[in-house]
C-alpha cells in the first residue's frame, strides 16, 4: 500500500509538472521501484520521468527496465545521455539489454560506446547462448600475490567504486592467470604487513566461459558462493558470475521448464505483454503433436471394440485407469526433472532411478489395486472376474507409468534434449495408450472375451 501511495504521489506531481518535487521524491526510491513506476507510464511520461533522474540513478534504473521501455527511452534521449548510460551500465547488464533490442537500436547504442566498452560488449555477444561467458561480468576485483594487506586495501578503495563486487577478490599474475582467492573479511582481520600469498586460498573453484550456465549455478549453490570466477581455455581470469546474475538465470530457466512441462514453447516475454498470436503459436505446435498422438488411443479402443461390446461394464473403468496412470507417471517425471535440474540426479544414475521407481511402483500399485478390488467387490458383487481384471490392470498400469515417468526425462538428457519436454502431457499420452493395451489384454485372458 505504501508503494502504491508513492506511485500516486509521483503521478500527481508529474501531471502538475512539479518536476522539482518529483525529482526529490523519486530520487529517494530504490531503482527497482522506480523502474516499476516508469514501466506503468505512457511513452511520453516514461521518457519525461526518466530524464528527471540524477545521472547515476538513471543508469541503475535503466538496467531494471523491460526491453520495450528501454527502447522507448533510447529513441527519445540525446546522444550524450545515451553515451552516459552505456558507459555507466555494467557490461553484463548492457549485453542483456542489447540481446533484447532490435538491430537498428543496438547499432545506435554501440555507436555511442567508447571503443573499449564496444570491444568488451562484442566479445560477450560472441559467447554461445546460455553459456557462462554470456552472463558473466568483467567488473571484478583482482589483486597480486606479492601485495601486502595494506596495499591491497588501498587498491580496493581506489578501484572499488567501478567494480560490481568487492567482497571477494581474485589473485592473478601478470598474465591474468588465476592463482587464488581472498575475501575482504580476511583482509580486514589480517595484519597490515601480511602478504596476500599467505592469506589466499589456492584451490580455486571456477567455471569456463563455454560451460553451460546451469552448471555454474549448481556450483554456486553447492559451495554457497556469492560470485564464481570465470576463466578462458588458458586459465586466465576473464570475469565473474555474481549472485544477482544467478537469480535472473534461475528465474528464466524455471519459467522455461514450467512452460515446456505444460507443453508450450518457451516465451521470453511476460504474459500480459505477449500478443495473442504469439501465445497461440507457442501452444498450438505441442497441442497438435499431442492430439495426433492421442489418436493412437482411439485406434486401440477400436481394436478391442468386440471386447467391450461383449461386456460394456469394462468401458466404465477406462477413465479411472488412464487418469491414475497419467497421474502416477507425472509424479515420477516431476521428481526426476526437478532432481536433474538441481543436480541431485545425473545421467549415470539411470539404473538407480529405474530400480527405485520400480520398487515405488510396486508399493503404490499394490495399495491402489487392493483398494480398487475391495471397492469393486462392494459395488459389483458377483463380478469377481471384473474386479480382478481391473485391479491387475491398475497394478500393471501404475508400474508402467512410474517407470516411464522416471526413465524418459533421463533418456532425453542422454540424447541432449531438455528433460522438461518429457513431462505430464507427453507421458500421459504414452501411458494412456499403454494402459489400454494392458487392460484389454488382461480382460481377454481372464474373462475369455
Amino acid at each position: 500500500m505504501e508503494k502504491e501511495n508513492k506511485f500516486d504521489l509521483l503521478n500527481d506531481l508529474l501531471e502538475h509538472k512539479d518536476f522539482h518535487r518529483f525529482r526529490e521524491a523519486i530520487s529517494r526510491m530504490n531503482e527497482a521501484d522506480i523502474a516499476d513506476f516508469i514501466e506503468g507510464l505512457s511513452q511520453n511520461n516514461a521518457t519525461l520521468a526518466f530524464r528527471t533522474l540524477p545521472k547515476g540513478l538513471a543508469a541503475e534504473t535503466f538496467s531494471k527496465l523491460p526491453p520495450e521501455t528501454q527502447r522507448t527511452i533510447i529513441n527519445s534521449i540525446t546522444e550524450q545521455e545515451l553515451s552516459f548510460i552505456v558507459e555507466e551500465l555494467s557490461v553484463d547488464d548492457a549485453v542483456d539489454m542489447l540481446e533484447e533490442l532490435p538491430a537498428n537500436v543496438v547499432i545506435r547504442v554501440l555507436e555511442h560506446a567508447t571503443p573499449e566498452t564496444r570491444k568488451v560488449i562484442n566479445e560477450f555477444l560472441n559467447y554461445p547462448e546460455n553459456s557462462v561467458g554470456s552472463i558473466m561480468t568483467v567488473e571484478y576485483t583482482s589483486l597480486r600475490a606479492h601485495m601486502t594487506v595494506q596495499d591491497a586495501i588501498k587498491h580496493i578503495r581506489r578501484i572499488g567504486e567501478d567494480r560490481e563486487l568487492i567482497y571477494t577478490c581474485y589473485v592473478t599474475d601478470n598474465r591474468r592467470i588465476l592463482e587464488g582467492v581472498v575475501t575482504v573479511k580476511e583482509l580486514l582481520l589480517a595484519q597490515d604487513n601480511q602478504r596476500i600469498e599467505d592469506l589466499m586460498e589456492r584451490n580455486v573453484i571456477c567455471a569456463a566461459t563455454t560451460e553451460d550456465q546451469e552448471d555454474a549455478i549448481q556450483q554456486m549453490m553447492k559451495y554457497d558462493f556469492i560470485s564464481l570466477p570465470v576463466v578462458d581455455l588458458e586459465k586466465r581470469l576473464v570475469g565473474i558470475v555474481t549472485v544477482d546474475d544467478v537469480m535472473d538465470v534461475m528465474q528464466q530457466e524455471a519459467t522455461e521448464d514450467f512452460e515446456k512441462m505444460a507443453a508450450m514453447a518457451p516465451s521470453e516475454r511476460p504474459y500480459l505483454k505477449t500478443t495473442v498470436f504469439s501465445l497461440a503459436k507457442n501452444r498450438i505446435a505441442w497441442l497438435l503433436v499431442l492430439m495426433i498422438s492421442g489418436m493412437v488411443t482411439g485406434g486401440i479402443l477400436g481394436k478391442y471394440e468386440a471386447a467391450f461390446s461383449t461386456m460394456p461394464l469394462l468401458v466404465t473403468f477406462i477413465p479411472m485407469l488412464t487418469d491414475t496412470g497419467g497421474n502416477a507417471g507425472s509424479q515420477s517425471s516431476t521428481l526426476v526433472i526437478r532432481g536433474m535440474a538441481v543436480g541431485d540426479i545425473k545421467s549415470e544414475d539411470f539404473l538407480r532411478v529405474l530400480w527405485k521407481e520400480l520398487r515405488v511402483s510396486i508399493l503404490v500399485g499394490a495399495v491402489l489395486s487392493a483398494v480398487n478390488y475391495l471397492r469393486l467387490m462392494i459395488s459389483y458383487p458377483g463380478n469377481k472376474g471384473v474386479a480382478l481384471t481391473v485391479s491387475l490392470a491398475m497394478f500393471a498400469t501404475v508400474m508402467m507409468a512410474k517407470t516411464i515417468g522416471g526413465v524418459l526425462p533421463m533418456a532425453a538428457k542422454v540424447l541432449h534434449a531438455d528433460p522438461a519436454i518429457m513431462a505430464a502431457p507427453l507421458i500421459t499420452t504414452i501411458v494412456d495408450a499403454g494402459s489400454l493395451i494392458i487392460y484389454f489384454t488382461i480382460a481377454q485372458r481372464l474373462l475369455a472375451l
